[in-house]
């Protein structure tokens, strides 16, 4: 019989899935690392389980423990899920930005859900990086994650997903395009794919609002470049230590607007039902057109599920509130 021990012994081997109708200007293949087909319906289930682990492993994180972390939801899915099976306790703060439909799904999977203001910088003590430090410090027998500084989370991107976008495209994957937050993902993939191909590209989606694309190019951190935004998942007013700008090779800004719309064309036109970063993720492939030749194999990576956002940018009365469509 074949059958999983546990709802974590599903996480990963996700497939990839060829983009039609989309990129039919672009010369190259390109291909989705569709992440959604983890357990918690999110490319971070994978980290949140090598940080669990090696936090276990090294006593960090001990029996009956709770687990305290900021996250925009997906991490904190993956660590409830993680957390459920290894018998821990959690609690999540969130900025007010967040869907509402992130905030019930964590308490849904028994998390206790802290909602803090997004338009706070990253040091004033109300914001959910202030605050979930704030709460490891003050609780008993707990674990902070951070997953911004935690090397973990680029470890179980550089254990997994490399190797398998290295195996499935044959090792002939000339390009990753990824959104960036945290930089795990980027930062992981990347470091595995270069070290088996050194030509390999690798992009970071970017949006207006973050520092990422001017840090990278200029050295220099501009807090002008720093306002509040819309898209979820990527960009950030901080450099997180899991964003190794030396891998990557470049940055594309996609803008609140085009993110949105392009989350939903992928549901209209490639039945692709997913999150606003992989609106963001699309779009920025596009606008990188020119990078492209007709031998090149592009892998893009789509984050998460469009569940998360049915109240957003699935919703043609927000979306016209916003300004994005007619």
């Amino acid at each position: 019989m074949d059958y999983a021990e546990n709802i974590l012994e599903t996480i990963g081997n996700t497939p990839l899935v060829k983009m039609n109708k989309l990129v039919e200007d672009l010369p190259c293949l390109v291909l989705a690392k569709y992440e959604t087909f983890n357990p918690g319906n999110s490319v971070k289930d994978r980290m949140a389980l090598q940080m669990i682990e090696d936090a276990e492993a090294d006593g960090r994180l001990k029996p009956g423990g709770t687990i305290i972390e900021g996250t925009s939801g997906n991490t904190g899915m993956g660590l409830a899920l993680a957390a459920i099976v290894k018998g821990y306790k959690c609690i999540f703060v969130m900025s007010d930005k967040q869907s509402k439909e992130k905030m019930d799904i964590l308490r849904a999977v028994g998390a206790e859900v802290v909602v803090c203001p997004t338009d706070v910088e990253p040091d004033d003590p109300r914001s959910y990086y202030s605050v979930s430090k704030r709460m490891g410090e003050e609780t008993p027998n707990s674990w902070y994650v951070n997953q911004y500084d935690n090397p973990s989370n680029a470890k179980g991107h550089y254990k997994t997903t490399g190797p398998e976008i290295w195996k499935q495209t044959d090792g002939k994957v000339t390009h990753f395009v990824v959104g960036v937050g945290t930089g795990g993902t980027v930062s992981g993939v990347g470091k595995y794919l270069k070290e088996q191909n050194p030509n390999i590209k690798v992009w970071g989606i970017d949006t207006y609002g973050s520092v990422f694309k001017k840090y990278h190019e200029t050295g220099i951190f501009d807090e002008k470049e720093i306002y509040p935004y819309v898209t979820e998942g990527i960009g950030e007013d901080i450099l997180p230590a899991n964003v190794d700008f030396d891998i990557i090779d470049g940055f594309t800004k996609v803008t609140d607007k085009d993110a949105a719309v392009y989350t939903q064309k992928l549901a209209k036109e490639e039945g692709m039902f997913l999150g606003n970063s992989a609106g963001a993720a699309i779009k920025g492939v596009l606008q990188l057109k020119e990078h492209f030749g007709p031998d090149d194999i592009v892998v893009v990576l789509f984050h998460d599920h469009g569940s998360r956002y049915v109240g957003k940018m699935f919703n043609d009365d927000w979306m016209r509130e916003m300004g994005y469509i007619d």
